[in-house]
C-alpha cells in the first residue's frame, strides 16, 4: 500500500494503487484481468471474458434509471513498461512504485500506467460504489491496447448491448475528444551480412541516451529527438569521416514510443579514435544548441568496447545507414480541415539487431486510411530501395468525428455546468480504440475524456491529482445524467 491512497476521490484511488501492484504490461494482463474477474464476482456482477481476453463486466441501473440509455464504460488493461537505463525493474514481476510528488503522482524509474490506470481504476470505482447513479451499464476491459489493439480488433459484434460509449483514455483535463487517428505497423527486415573484424580494428560503442521521448503520437509535433534518427545521422557522419565498421545498432523498445535511448557497437583503426572522438563532440554541442528547450539533457557518449565476433559487410552497412537516415519520421502532414492537429506522422520506433537480421519497426499515423497508406508507401519506399523486407500489419481506421453526436452535446453541458466553462473538443493524434469498435458497433455514441496525465509512454509519466478529481466528477455527473432510451 502506498501514499497515494490517501489521495481524493478514495476509491479511485485505491483501485489505482492495487493495479499498480500487479503488474500488467501489453501482452501480461492475464493476474489483473483474474484479479479484476475475481473481485467482480465477488460482488455478485455479471463477468465475461471474450475469446481475445476481453472482459465485460455488467452491473444493473440504479433503482428508477433502468429505461435510461445503456453505457459502454471502457479502459484498457495493460500499460506501457518503460524504465530508465539505470533500472532494474522486471515489469512482469515488480510492482510499480507510484509516489506523490506535489500535485502529481509519479513513478520511481518507470511509467507510472496512469495511461489507462486512472481510467480502468474510474470504471471499477463505478461498479464498487453504489451511490453513484447510472442506468444499465457494461464495463469493457480490453487487453494489449499499447502494443497491438488486440483486444478491440477481436471484439465481438453482439456482446455489447449499450448504445453509448464513454472512453476514458484520454489525457488532458478540459478536452473531450470526438476523433482520432488510426494508423499501421512497418515491420522491416535486413539480412545480416558478417565479414570478419578488420585487423588493426579496435572496438568502440557509441552511445545517446538523456532525451525524453514520450508518445509517439501526442507528443510527436513538439519537436523532441529521436535517438534513433540521431543514431543514423551519426553513424552516417563517421563513414563519411572515417574507416568505421558496425557490428551492431539497436534503439528504442517500442514502436509507439519516441526513441530515448540508442547505441551501436563500431569497430575503427586506432588512428581514426581521436578523428571520430571530435566528430562526436561536434554533434553533442550542435544537438544541445538544435534541441535547447525541448530536449536539454542529450548525451552521447563514445567508450571503449570488446571486440565483436563479427562486422557487418561494407554493402549492408552502407544500405541500412542510408535507409535510416532517409526513414521519414516526425509530422508527415497537418490538417487542412482542424486547425492545429496532425494529419500524418510516422515513428521510427525500434531498431535491433539480432543474429540473423537487423529489425527496424515503425508507427505511421494518420486521421484518414489514404493519408496513413501514403506515408506507409513512403517507408516502404525507402527501405525496399535498401534491400529490406517491409511489411505491414495491425492496421485500424481512424474515428470520425461526429459534430452531431448527443453524449458530446451532454458532455460539454455537464462540464460547464460543474466548473463554469465548456471544454475544448478536439481530435487526438493517437490511436484510441473507437476507431475498431465503431467497425463492430456503428451505431454507438462515442466520446473520450480522461484527466491531465503527462509524459505518457515514458518513465517521466506523471497524472494531475486535481485533474483526476475533476474526471470523476465529470464521469460520475454524465453518468447520472444519460437520457432515456428511444425505445422506452
Amino acid at each position: 500500500m502506498s501514499e497515494i491512497r490517501s489521495l481524493s476521490p478514495a476509491l479511485l484511488w485505491q483501485f489505482f494503487d492495487t493495479l499498480c501492484s500487479i503488474p500488467h504490461p501489453s501482452g501480461h494482463e492475464a493476474a489483473l484481468r483474474q484479479w479484476i474477474a475475481d473481485w467482480a464476482r465477488e460482488r455478485e456482477l455479471d463477468v465475461r471474458q471474450d475469446r481475445v481476453g476481453n472482459l465485460v463486466i455488467r452491473k444493473a441501473a440504479t433503482a428508477g434509471m433502468e429505461h435510461r440509455k445503456g453505457v459502454i464504460l471502457q479502459a484498457h488493461m495493460d500499460m506501457v513498461p518503460q524504465a530508465n537505463a539505470d533500472s532494474p525493474h522486471d515489469f512482469t514481476r515488480d510492482p510499480i512504485q507510484p509516489w506523490i510528488d506535489g500535485d502529481w503522482v509519479r513513478a520511481r524509474g518507470t511509467t507510472l500506467g496512469a495511461d489507462n490506470g486512472i481510467g480502468l481504476a474510474a470504471c471499477l470505482a463505478v461498479l464498487a460504489d453504489d451511490k453513484v447513479q447510472h442506468g444499465p451499464l457494461e464495463v469493457l476491459l480490453t487487453v494489449d491496447e499499447e502494443s497491438g489493439m488486440t483486444g478491440a480488433f477481436g471484439l465481438e459484434p453482439g456482446l455489447l448491448r449499450g448504445e453509448i460509449l464513454l472512453n476514458t483514455d484520454s489525457e488532458q483535463d478540459g478536452d473531450v475528444y470526438m476523433g482520432c487517428a488510426g494508423g499501421v505497423d512497418a515491420n522491416i527486415t535486413l539480412p545480416y551480412e558478417a565479414e570478419p573484424v578488420p585487423t588493426g580494428h579496435q572496438a568502440v560503442r557509441l552511445a545517446i541516451t538523456g532525451l525524453r521521448g514520450g508518445h509517439s503520437g501526442i507528443n510527436i509535433h513538439q519537436g523532441r529527438a529521436s535517438a534513433n534518427k540521431l543514431l543514423a545521422e551519426l553513424l552516417h557522419q563517421l563513414g563519411q569521416s572515417g574507416d568505421i565498421r558496425l557490428a551492431e545498432l539497436h534503439g528504442g523498445t517500442l514502436r509507439n514510443a519516441i526513441a530515448r535511448e540508442a547505441w551501436a557497437l563500431l569497430t575503427l583503426p586506432a588512428a581514426g579514435l581521436a578523428r571520430a572522438q571530435d566528430l562526436i563532440e561536434s554533434y553533442r554541442r550542435q544537438y544541445a544548441a538544435e534541441f535547447a528547450g525541448v530536449d536539454d539533457f542529450i548525451r552521447l557518449e563514445l567508450e571503449p568496447a570488446g571486440l565483436p565476433p563479427r562486422v557487418m559487410s561494407p554493402d549492408l552497412q552502407r544500405r541500412l545507414v542510408a535507409a535510416l537516415l532517409a526513414c521519414p519520421h516526425g509530422v508527415m502532414e497537418m490538417s487542412r480541415a482542424l486547425a492545429g492537429v496532425v494529419q500524418s506522422s510516422t515513428n521510427l520506433g525500434v531498431i535491433k539487431t539480432e543474429a540473423e537480421q537487423v529489425y527496424v519497426q515503425c508507427l505511421i499515423r494518420s486521421l484518414s486510411d489514404a493519408g496513413r497508406d501514403r506515408v506507409a508507401e513512403m517507408t516502404a519506399a525507402v527501405f525496399r530501395l535498401a534491400g529490406a523486407d517491409c511489411r505491414f500489419d495491425g492496421a485500424y481506421p481512424g474515428w470520425q468525428p461526429d459534430p452531431d453526436s448527443p453524449i458530446m452535446r451532454l458532455l460539454l453541458d455537464t462540464h460547464e455546468a460543474l466548473f463554469g466553462v465548456q471544454p475544448a473538443v478536439k481530435v487526438i493524434h493517437a490511436g484510441l480504440e473507437c476507431g475498431l469498435f465503431k467497425a463492430v458497433y456503428p451505431e454507438w455514441d462515442m466520446v473520450s475524456f480522461g484527466p491531465t496525465i503527462q509524459g505518457a509512454h515514458s518513465p517521466d509519466e506523471r497524472v494531475h491529482i486535481e485533474a483526476v478529481s475533476r474526471f470523476w466528477q465529470l464521469l460520475v455527473r454524465v453518468l447520472r445524467q444519460i437520457p432515456e432510451s428511444d425505445g422506452r
